[in-house]
């Protein structure tokens, strides 16, 4: 997919040259896809903050706790 994005001057300036003219698509598009991934994460990170507590979960509250679980989880008992 072919998709126009405008640069600042200073900005199109730096990535020519920086990355050599070949390469400047697959640059730009593993940037896009990174950030995109990073604000995915922040916004399902935010959506779920507070979801575990010490209520729900009560045999965690101790690193023993914590340990079985992931004994049990792991196949480790």
């Amino acid at each position: 997919m072919k998709t126009l994005i405008v640069l600042p001057d200073e900005l199109g300036a730096e990535l020519k040259h920086t990355i050599p003219a070949r390469q400047r698509s697959r640059f730009v598009s593993e940037a896009v896809e990174k950030q995109l991934r990073s604000m995915k994460f922040k916004k399902v990170l935010k959506q779920t903050a507070g979801t575990w507590t010490d209520k729900n979960h009560p045999d965690m509250k101790t690193q023993a706790g914590i340990n079985r679980h992931l004994g049990r989880i792991r196949g480790w008992s």
